[in-house]
């Protein structure tokens, strides 16, 4: 009897040793590490399509339309108190209307990485922490004033052309 229990204590202790040495041998090759900004850990966050009235002499001149995507680590966006696409969207209206001079009509002008790198900079300045890691455009638009007019003109005519037809008698024969 006495050499059964010695037969168990001793598997017991070799496999603990066994498990022991092979959590060591496994934390010296680096098994945790963290993992690179592009390949994961990150958050993808999606916002609306965010629309801002440019303003140049007490007029509309037309309406930046954007849809940006920006990546997060999910414990820091856990810690805001307010959305963070209420951030995103306040510092998007700040950057064009600190920026006046940017011309939407010449898009060769148009610097898409430093309004990028803005966003991120501001927000993360903003927050205190290292919220946003990357701003990336999903769609970017300028709609200039005589478009939208051109377009709500063109879908009035066609409303208008279509509804005297719907209501037109039809005759059976």
């Amino acid at each position: 009897m006495i050499k059964v229990i010695a037969i168990a204590v001793w598997v017991c202790a070799a496999t603990l040793g066994a498990v022991f040495y092979s959590f060591q041998a496994a934390g010296d090759r680096g098994v945790g590490e963290k993992p690179k900004p592009m390949l994961g850990g990150l958050d993808y966050v999606k916002t609306d399509i965010i629309s801002v009235p440019l303003i140049h002499d007490s007029r509309i001149d037309g309406y930046f339309l954007a849809k940006l995507v920006y990546t997060v680590e999910p414990e820091q966006i856990k810690k805001l108190s307010i959305p963070a696409e209420a951030l995103i969207t306040d510092q998007v209206y700040s950057y064009l209307y600190a920026h006046p001079q940017i011309d939407f009509g010449k898009k060769e002008a148009i610097d898409l990485d430093a309004f990028r790198a803005a966003i991120r900079d501001t927000v993360n300045t903003r927050v205190g922490a290292t919220l946003v890691h990357e701003v990336l455009i999903d769609q970017v638009n300028f709609l200039s004033k005589d478009e939208i007019r051109d377009n709500w003109l063109r879908r009035r005519q066609d409303a208008g052309t279509t509804a005297p037809e719907a209501a037109k008698p039809v005759s059976a024969h």
